[in-house]
């Protein structure tokens, strides 16, 4: 029998990222965009040459990759697939929340400054168009200001929902989403959480921590192609949610396809009731097999392995003369990015494009995010790197 593969291992990387292998490249940018595991190519390969020759698709090509989708999405975070909706990014699930959620003139949502645009341009639209208030907390530090927020829900009888990130794009930080969450549960209060920075690094389970509507884009922490993603809504609070927008197979009677002429406008009783339109599959065949990777890894696993190579960061950035730490140290709050600014930004980031460690500059600070295929040693080659 083939033994597992593990985080971090040679026969993972050797089967998956033969290229990281080879050592063409270092790749510590999954907070930007994270690579296709070979799986995953070899899948949507097989998928995209059936689609160039469509009389090679057979029924199997079509609802039940949908299926497994939301089974598999489901699985990553402790829901049903009933709860999971495909969506081709994260902003489909953000405006999802902002315009179905039933809020109105008087109503207030709160979200934190130092929020990536996704999780706020679609709250400032729906705002304008629906009538309630979107107000955007001061953050403390590169973080959401948590005390405030709660201050808020325990006192403002006007908060009707509050909307954040799970992990911030640029500081890294993590927000303590069961801690808020069951503080909204308590008052009746909506909490939407775009889960992208977060969902692949860390463990989520939904059904211990209280979120109504979460969204995730694949293409990060979850490896899998862009156009790939799902949104959460939780159980008891789908069918009191309208559709913001309408799709031909979101209806309970879109399975026929001998009765197209049969109009029948009643929802799915369950998440799919949120897809609009044609879901691009060969994207969601490679998301599949991404997700079904991380299932096979182990969550818990993969959380402790890049807990291991951020605090190995962690430990070089507190340290280092002239770098200033953005991330948290504490384990608790972070999840695999790191982020700090050194002396020299640009000269740094040159070293380590030189160095052929992939990353990204983000609001000043040099922010680097490695996952479950890295190893210690590509964390200590990109400390040498920045090691003048």
């Amino acid at each position: 029998m083939t033994p597992p593969l593990l985080p971090g291992s040679d026969a993972l990387r050797a089967r998956e990222y033969a290229w990281e292998a080879r050592g063409d490249a270092i790749h510590f940018d999954h907070a930007s965009v994270g690579p296709v595991p070979q799986r995953a190519v070899d899948a949507v390969g097989a998928f995209n040459l059936k689609r160039a020759e469509p009389h090679r698709l057979r029924a199997e090509d079509f609802n039940p990759i949908l299926e497994r989708g939301r089974a598999l999405s489901a699985g990553l975070i402790g829901a049903t697939a009933g709860e999971i909706a495909l969506v081709t990014n994260t902003s489909w699930g953000v405006n999802l929340a902002a315009y179905a959620l039933p809020l109105g003139p008087g109503d207030v949502v709160l979200g934190s400054e130092g929020e990536f645009p996704a999780n706020v341009y679609p709250w400032m639209a729906a705002a304008k168009a629906r009538g309630f208030t979107f107000e955007l907390l001061p953050h403390v530090e590169g973080a959401a200001d948590e005390a405030t927020i709660l201050r808020r829900i325990d006192t403002d009888p006007a908060v009707r929902a509050v909307a954040l990130s799970w992990v911030s794009f640029w500081s890294g930080a993590r927000v303590d989403l069961g801690r808020i969450g069951h503080a909204c549960r308590d008052r009746g209060i909506w909490f939407a959480v775009d889960a992208i920075q977060g969902l692949g690094a860390a463990e989520l389970d939904v059904g211990a921590t209280p979120v109504d509507v979460l969204s995730c884009g694949a293409q990060k922490w979850l490896c899998a192609p862009w156009g790939s993603g799902f949104a959460y809504v939780r159980d008891g609070l789908l069918q009191q949610l309208e559709p913001p927008a309408a799709g031909w197979l979101a209806q309970a009677s879109s399975g026929d396809f001998g009765a197209f002429l049969d109009y029948d406008p009643t929802w799915h009783a369950d998440a799919r009731r949120f897809e609009v339109g044609t879901i691009p599959y060969q994207d969601i065949v490679g998301m599949n097999e991404c997700l079904a990777l991380l299932l096979e890894l182990g969550p818990a696993r993969i959380e402790a392995h890049v807990r291991a190579l951020a605090d190995r960061l962690i430990a070089w950035a507190a340290a280092a003369p002239g770098v200033r730490l953005l991330t948290p140290r504490d384990q608790a709050r972070r999840a695999g990015i790191v982020a700090f600014v050194t002396g020299d930004v640009p000269g740094d980031s040159a070293r380590l494009r030189a160095a052929r460690i992939t990353h990204s500059v983000r609001e000043g600070a040099i922010r680097l995010a490695p996952h479950f295929h890295n190893t210690p040693d590509e964390v200590d080659r990109a400390i040498a790197a920045l090691t003048r």
